[in-house]
């Protein structure tokens, strides 16, 4: 291991070795672990997991900060342990628990996708976990941590209080509580009981909810030896801390080390843990012997554990249990903590409007600079007098060298599926943009000769830092040949657009969402994220990115962005030769876990409006109707 942090590279034939592992036939696995530490070089230590993994053929999430490592990742389980060989050669993970679990091969698609397990996805961030989404609130310091439990101790201190013999137990029957770190949807299916020994569960939609569950909760940590556990034990060591930060009363925070997945390997039979353990991968829940079922359905009340379907409730978007006999894609769910906030459901259908049309394109090029400030609307009549439920106005952001004009042309089919759940709200960008061509020779004069009619004004949310800024109404040759990284370069006017966009909102504060395209959906994440630094959370309800890209402006990578989100791109490698699937899955990374939507088409750098994409569409905005 060099100063960095990262590893040396391995001799050529020890390399081309390790490539071939990823490759070949051979049983599948999942290896979840996390190790904090101080991670001298972190750019280093990420780009070596880029290279390593992907020479693997891993798929999966790794997230490097300066605090140390999280990483959950699939493959053969011969490439894995090839992956845990070279981590452990650093000194780095010393001490770390590498869980390896072997398991089938992903076979359904969209859960595999929506878990992140269909690509490799490697993240700097500036904090492994988010516990505080306050950002007024000082992050604990880990060394805070309470003690680690194996397996076996944390079996021997439940089962000594709970059987009145306390001779294992840190401290009396009366005086030990069990905490369970995680959300709602994954105590649903499976959580500790044991008898005579009170278990609290949060009942949490996320993680960074907990510190105010703990907050509102003291005395009943007071005093207490507190049990926690969580899925594979990264979530209590965070919150462990925070819990011991409060000083005098709540240092006896004990935590099962190695989560209920440890626990299931040495307890088989279960132990006190009944149902099945959540996991954030293509498994979707891993359970014991004993098969026994806690979850129900939300609609009927039946048995049932399954999350495979991804239900979600219409109005927080947190995973519901809706069994198969009750599912049904016309109908809304509403979770139980919204249920307990008054929030109900609006049904409509979905299925209308579903004829195949044009579909949207960008064109793409260069460009230039200047104020705009055109509004466009696209309105749908009403049905035959009847009355209307109240449309949702989305504020519609074009992409690099548009206009509001053009944009809402190229998506008048979009408009037209709809018409009856949205209206649509076009804008031009803040930065004119020049009129520039590549250069073709006349076949006449073989010289260049700019395109014939009347130049319409191009707009943009970013542009190139070396952008020129010509206001003439003429064509200019453009400088370089087109290139389709551009958006990569596009880095300088984020702070106009922003005051502009919020200018916008001001004057009209009647915006559902934003939903935006290519650069638009580049410059909507931005605003997002940008809105919830300044105001605490986003001013939309929800937003639609199409193929986006995270935009390369300050830092995305403090929190999630909290905002339900629809992000739809051309899957697979080439599908979209303007913005690459790769970029468009990172956008959709930096978005709330839970609240995120993907739909990926094979249709290249466009809006789809056929089914099944336009169907979708409008089931996620029937969630906010």
């Amino acid at each position: 291991m060099d100063a960095t942090g990262a590893l040396p590279p391995t001799s050529t034939q020890e390399q081309q070795k390790q490539d071939e592992v990823g490759g070949g036939d051979g049983s599948y696995g999942v290896l979840l672990y996390y190790k904090y530490a101080d991670v001298p070089d972190a750019p280093a230590l990420a780009a070596f997991y880029e290279s390593r993994c992907r020479a693997l053929a891993l798929v999966g999430r790794v997230r490097v900060g300066p605090d140390g490592v999280n990483a959950t990742l699939g493959g053969r389980v011969a490439a894995l342990e090839k992956h845990i060989d070279e981590m452990s050669s650093n000194s780095l993970f010393d001490g770390t628990d590498f869980k390896l679990a072997s398991c089938e091969e992903p076979v359904d698609e969209r859960v595999a996708r929506e878990c992140g397990f269909t690509s490799l996805s490697v993240r700097l961030v500036k904090e492994l976990v988010t516990l505080c989404s306050n950002p007024s609130l000082t992050t604990p310091d880990i060394s805070f941590a309470g003690r680690h439990l194996s397996a076996a101790e944390f079996h021997s201190v439940l089962q000594s209080v709970g059987t009145g013999s306390d001779t294992e137990a840190p401290a009396g029957q009366n005086d030990v509580v069990v905490l369970d770190a995680r959300n709602l949807y994954e105590t649903r299916i499976g959580k500790f009981h044991v008898p005579n020994v009170e278990t609290l569960h949060p009942e949490i939609r996320q993680y960074s909810d907990l510190p105010l569950w703990i907050d509102e909760h003291t005395e009943k940590l007071r005093g207490k030896s507190i049990m926690m556990y969580c899925t594979g034990g990264i979530r209590c060591e965070m919150a462990s801390a925070y819990i011991r930060s409060k000083g005098e009363g709540f240092e006896n925070v004990f935590q099962l080390y190695g989560g209920i997945q440890r626990y299931l390997e040495q307890y088989p039979d279960g132990g006190y843990f009944d149902g099945k353990n959540f996991v954030f991968d293509h498994r979707i829940s891993v359970g014991s012997n004993k098969d026994n079922i806690l979850g129900t359905c939300l609609v009927c009340g039946s048995t049932y554990d399954d999350y495979s379907s991804r239900c979600r409730c219409s109005n927080c978007r947190m995973l519901v249990l809706v069994c198969s006999t009750c599912q049904d894609s016309t109908k809304e769910y509403v979770c139980e903590l919204c249920l307990k906030n008054g929030k109900q459901c609006c049904e409509i259908s979905v299925k209308q409007d579903c004829q195949a049309e044009p579909e949207l394109s960008e064109p793409s090029d260069i460009g230039k600079l200047s104020i705009s400030n055109k509004i466009s609307t696209s309105k749908a009549p009403g049905s035959n007098g009847s009355e209307q439920l109240k449309k949702l106005r989305i504020l519609c952001l074009h992409g690099f060298r548009q206009n509001s004009s053009n944009f809402k042309g190229r998506t008048s089919s979009l408009a037209k599926k709809l018409k009856h759940i949205a209206e649509l709200v076009f804008i031009d960008a803040p930065h004119e943009l020049s009129f520039v061509y590549q250069p073709h020779p006349d076949v006449c004069s073989d010289k260049p000769s700019p395109p014939s009619g009347t130049a319409k004004t191009k707009f943009a949310w970013l542009v190139s830092p070396n952008m020129s800024c010509h206001t003439m109404q003429d064509w200019k040759v453009a400088d370089a040949p087109f290139d389709p990284l551009q958006y990569q370069e596009q880095t300088d006017g984020f702070k106009e657009s922003y005051a502009y966009l919020e200018s916008i909102i001001a004057q009209d504060s009647n915006f559902d969402g934003v939903l935006g395209f290519s650069q638009g959906a580049a410059m909507a994440a931005l605003l997002c994220r940008q809105q919830q630094k300044t105001c605490g959370s986003p001013k939309f309800r929800f937003g639609i990115f199409c193929s986006g890209y995270p935009a390369p402006v300050g830092d995305f990578d403090r929190e999630p962005i909290r905002l339900p989100s629809l992000h739809c791109f051309g899957g697979g490698e080439g599908h979209d030769r303007q913005i690459a699937s790769r970029a468009s899955t990172e956008l959709a990374g930096m978005f709330e876990e839970g609240r995120c939507t993907i739909i990926e088409h094979d249709m290249g750098h466009i809006i789809p409006t056929r089914p099944p994409y336009i169907d979708r569409m409008k089931e996620f905005l029937c969630n906010f109707i």
